[in-house]
């Protein structure tokens, strides 16, 4: 099946899309990378993301255009992409879209909002597309987060012979724990860029949006202080599974840890990747981690990634490529899978990774030209292939790189 995968992160600075080959054979996903681009969002687009974001206030006028506007992106990446690799006839198009808010309170998932309306998708590719892929794990009593625990389950087995985590260092942290003698698990840590993207843009008057390289950051001393009043958040001692996102760690929030203090730039910043750095390393070492395979835009920053190291001396830390997916496609490749088993008809969720009841079906359809028959496989699979360039993904996994061969049932 020919399927293109897509997703805006919490970062919200481009969409990550890729194009694959995709087939389900026995317990596997057989999957043949095609194509991966990373399209900048326009800047007046971008602008007003950051408008809507929590804690501005926002109007329907300005959500019903953002959802139009972030449509008409998702809809020109999916349909060049569908033009370049697939003659311009996908089959399945799963986009995330853009999450604006994700509602929680008291612990509990109770809704999330991702905007780019899909019928601008269908209309331009013609495929069947999933969306809205969160809300119905969250129906279920889940989170709807982290979505990535199904691939993460997939490619580093259910039940392996040492701990081995997923960390993926967006604008939040989040981390997929599997071991020899417990369900997989999978929660968000806290932020990963989220307050270090907030506090540049903030010292720069809007004109940077990243500590570049952790540059800022490695020229500053962390403040003791101001470092152990950020660690005493309520949120890093709740137990998973649990979620959470800029609803929580925005720039106001910076500003009120701020108040009365006199800190020099270098100095937040040294700061606040000693925050991700430590939050990281702590759930990393009570969950007992051996191995630890990390993706998402934090990884390029060497000064925070050699923090995260320093801290978790007896862990063997690896890029996520190690596991057959280059790391910046791997979310777009999350929810390729997704829109494959949505429209196969099999569920796509990890209950004990998102807390919910029972897996689901995920997302929404919005039907594309041609009808999608469901599969004849009676289980979700467990396992992820990938196959090298010029395989075909035709439902059996003979002659692919095999990721998570130890892999029981998707709990």
């Amino acid at each position: 099946m020919r399927v293109i995968g897509m997703i805006s992160g919490t970062s919200f600075d481009a969409i990550e899309a890729v194009a694959l080959e995709m087939a389900i054979g026995g317990d596997a996903v057989v999957a043949q990378m095609l194509g991966h681009v990373s399209s900048p969002y326009p800047e007046e687009v971008r602008a007003a993301v950051a408008a809507v974001l929590p804690p501005a206030a926002t109007s329907i006028e300005a959500i019903c255009k953002l959802d139009t506007a972030i449509g008409h992106c998702f809809a020109e990446v999916a349909g060049s992409l569908a033009d370049r690799y697939f003659d311009g006839l996908a089959d399945v198009v799963c986009s995330h879209g853009q999450t604006v808010f994700h509602w929680v309170e008291g612990g509990h998932a109770l809704g999330t909002l991702q905007l780019g309306q899909p019928s601008w998708i269908a209309e331009r590719t013609g495929a069947t597309v999933v969306s809205d892929v969160r809300s119905r794990d969250i129906a279920a009593g889940g989170h709807g987060a982290p979505l990535a625990s199904l691939l993460d389950v997939m490619l580093l087995g259910t039940r392996p012979s040492v701990v081995r985590g997923a960390l993926n260092l967006g604008g939040i942290a989040n981390i997929t724990v599997v071991g020899p003698t417990h369900a997989p698990l999978a929660f968000d840590i806290g932020p990963a860029n989220a307050l270090m993207d907030a506090a540049v843009v903030w010292l720069t008057d809007g004109k940077a949006d990243h500590d570049h390289n952790g540059e800022l950051a490695a020229k500053g001393t962390v403040d003791r202080m101001l470092l152990d009043e950020l660690l005493a958040e309520p949120y890093y001692r709740a137990e998973p599974p649990k979620s959470t996102g800029k609803e929580l760690f925005h720039r106001d929030y910076l500003f009120e840890h701020l108040a009365g203090r006199d800190v020099a730039p270098a100095d937040l910043l040294a700061t606040l990747t000693a925050l991700t750095a430590e939050t990281v390393a702590r759930s990393v070492r009570d969950l007992g981690v051996r191995e630890l395979f990390a993706s998402g835009g934090g990884t390029r920053n060497p000064v925070l990634m050699a923090s995260i190291a320093e801290r978790l001396p007896e862990v063997t830390m690896s890029p996520f490529g190690v596991l057959g997916i280059d790391e910046a496609a791997k979310e777009a490749v999350v929810f390729a899978t997704i829109g494959l088993l949505s429209v196969e008809g099999l569920t796509g969720s990890v209950p004990s990774c998102t807390g919910a009841r029972h897996a689901s079906v995920l997302g929404s359809i919005t039907p594309g030209r041609q009808p999608i028959r469901a599969t004849d496989e009676a289980a979700p699979p467990t396992r992820f292939t990938v196959l090298p360039a010029g395989g075909v993904a035709s439902g059996a996994p003979a002659g692919g790189v095999e990721s998570g061969a130890r892999a029981g049932g998707v709990e």
